[in-house]
C-alpha cells in the first residue's frame, strides 16, 4: 500500500510547468511565428473557467502574455531539470523539479522503524498477558480453542493472499529465462543506482586514474568490446558504460545498476592476462544486465516483512529480555544462513554463466576463466589467509567457481566458434598452470621448515 501510494504521488508531480495566477491573454506575435517552426513551438492550453494558465514548452521558443495594460514577451527554455524564462535581457530560473527518494531506499530507510515496531508490540502483548489473573487468561484459552478453526481459517486467507500479491511480482530474468521475484521495478533501482554512483565518486574523487592511463583504456577497451559483442541483447545495447579505474590495491571490480563500471588496480595486478580480465567484467557486467541488486533487494524485502511476524512473536513469548534478545539474534543469523546468503552464492553463480557466455561473444579465451580463480585459490593458501566456509559466505568458493567454470568451458567454446572468432592457441592455460604449480612445488621441496611461504609468487601464468 505504501508502494502504491509513494507511486501515485510521483506520477502527480509536473516536472516542466509553468502556473500563472492571473487572468491574462496568450498569444504569440505575428512576426515570431513566421521563425518558429509548429514542432518547436509552446503546446499552450487555457481554460476559461480558471484563473491560471498552464502550458508545457517542447522546446524554446517566445511567447507573449497580454494584459490590459501592456503585454510583455518570453523565451522559455525547458531543461530536464529546471525551466529558464527570458525577459528583455533579463533570465528568470524557476526552482528544480522535487526528487522523490527512490523506494528501495526509503524501504532500507525504515527497515530499523519496522524491528523496532515490532519489538514494542511484542513486549506489549507479552506485558499485557502477564498482567491478566489466571481465570482471564483461562478464558482467553478457551475463547482461542473454540475459535480455533476461524483462526485457522484466517491464516489460510492472509497466506493466499501473500502468495497472489508475490506472484503479481514474478518477472523472467534476461539471458537465462529463470523465474524470479521482483518487488522493485528496473526504474527504482536506476534511481537509487544514480545516488549510489555519485557517493562513489565523491568518495573515489582523488583516486581515479586519468583516463590517458593505458590502464584505463585497457579496461575501457574491453568492456567496449563487451558491450559491442553482444549488442544482440537488450539489456546491453540500451546501457551506457561508464568506466572508471580506481588506484586502490583491493581485488575488487563492481558495476552499478545504471551501467557504471569500477574496477581497482588491485584487480588489474591479479589478472594474468587480458583474457581473465576479459571474464571478470563480463561477470560484473552480467549483474548489471540481471538486475542481480533489484533481485536480491526484493528477496530481503520479503524476507524482513515476513520476519516481522517472527519476532513480534519473539519478544511476545519469550518470558524476560534477555532471551528475547538472544532469540532475535538467532532469528536473524538463521535467516541469513537460510535465504540470504544462499541466495546471493546463487546469483553469483549465474553471474560467472551469463559473464562467460559475454565473455566468449567477445573472442576471449575462456579457459583463462578457471584460472583466475585457481591462482585465487593459489594465493591465499600461500599466504595463509583465512577463508570461511561456504555455507557462510555470500560468494561461491574459489574451488567451486573453478569447478563450475571448468564444467562450461566446453559451451562456451562452442559458442565461441559460432561468432567466427579466431582460433585458439594449442596451449591450454588450464594446462599450462597446473605444470607450473607442479614445478614450483618441486623448486620450492626442499626449503627449510621455518621459510616464509607467503614469499611465493601468487600470479604463475
Amino acid at each position: 500500500m505504501v508502494l502504491i501510494c509513494f507511486n501515485l504521488l510521483r506520477s502527480r508531480l509536473c516536472l516542466h510547468s509553468l502556473h500563472l495566477t492571473r487572468s491574462v491573454l496568450v498569444r504569440q506575435p505575428a512576426e515570431l511565428l513566421k521563425n518558429t517552426s509548429s514542432s518547436s513551438s509552446c503546446q499552450i492550453s487555457c481554460r476559461a473557467a480558471t484563473t491560471s494558465v498552464h502550458f508545457r514548452a517542447t522546446a524554446a521558443a517566445p511567447v507573449c502574455f497580454s494584459g490590459s495594460v501592456r503585454s510583455a514577451c518570453f523565451l522559455i527554455h525547458v531543461g530536464p531539470h529546471s525551466t529558464a524564462v527570458t525577459r528583455c535581457g533579463r533570465r528568470i530560473h524557476t526552482s528544480a523539479a522535487a526528487r522523490a527518494l527512490p523506494a528501495p531506499l526509503v524501504w532500507a530507510l525504515l527497515k530499523p522503524l519496522q524491528k523496532l515496531v515490532a519489538i514494542v508490540v511484542g513486549r506489549s502483548i507479552r506485558k499485557w498477558w502477564a498482567a491478566l489473573p489466571d481465570n482471564r487468561r483461562q478464558l482467553m484459552r478457551e475463547w482461542a480453542w473454540q475459535l480455533r478453526w476461524r483462526l485457522a481459517a484466517g491464516t489460510g486467507v492472509a497466506m493466499v493472499i501473500i502468495a497472489l500479491l508475490l506472484l503479481t511480482h514474478l518477472d523472467e530474468s534476461p539471458v537465462t529465462g529463470r523465474t524470479r521475484l521482483l518487488v522493485f521495478s528496473r526504474d527504482n533501482y536506476m534511481e537509487l543506482a544514480a545516488l549510489t554512483s555519485e557517493a562513489y565518486m565523491e568518495e573515489f574523487a582523488e583516486l581515479l586514474v586519468p583516463v590517458t592511463d593505458p590502464r584505463h583504456k585497457t579496461v575501457e577497451l574491453i568492456v567496449h568490446r563487451l558491450a559491442k559483442c553482444n549488442k544482440d541483447i537488450p539489456e546491453v545495447s540500451d546501457m551506457t558504460w561508464t568506466i572508471h579505474v580506481v588506484q586502490r590495491p583491493d581485488i575488487n571490480a563492481f558495476v552499478l545498476p545504471n551501467g557504471k563500471v569500477f574496477v581497482f588496480t588491485g584487480m588489474l595486478d591479479a589478472v594474468a592476462d587480458i583474457h581473465q580480465l576479459t571474464v571478470i567484467l563480463g561477470h560484473e557486467m552480467a549483474h548489471a544486465i540481471l538486475a542481480h541488486s533489484a533481485e536480491q533487494a526484493s528477496l530481503s524485502h520479503v524476507v524482513d516483512l515476513l520476519s516481522l511476524i517472527v519476532l513480534t512473536a519473539i519478544w511476545a513469548v519469550c518470558p524476560r529480555d534477555s532471551l528475547a534478545v538472544l532469540g532475535q539474534w538467532l532469528q536473524k543469523q538463521l535467516s541469513e544462513l537460510m535465504f540470504s546468503r544462499p541466495y546471493s552464492r546463487r546469483l553469483e553463480a549465474e553471474a560467472d554463466q551469463v559473464g562467460l557466455q559475454l565473455a566468449a561473444k567477445a573472442c576471449a579465451d575462456v579457459r583463462a576463466a578457471p584460472v583466475f580463480w585457481q591462482q585465487m585459490e593459489l594465493a591465499d593458501n600461500l599466504n595463509g589467509k583465512a577463508t570461511l566456509p561456504e555455507w557462510l559466505s555470500t560468494h561461491p568458493s574459489h574451488k567451486n567457481r573453478f569447478t563450475q567454470l571448468d564444467r562450461l568451458i566446453p559451451q562456451a567454446l562452442d559458442l565461441r566458434e559460432s561468432c567466427l572468432c579466431p582460433a585458439l592457441p594449442a596451449a591450454d592455460p588450464r594446462v599450462v598452470f597446473t605444470k607450473s604449480v607442479r614445478v614450483l612445488l618441486e623448486q620450492h621441496k626442499g626449503r627449510p621448515e621455518g621459510a616464509n611461504a607467503s614469499q611465493l609468487p601468487h600470479s604463475l601464468a
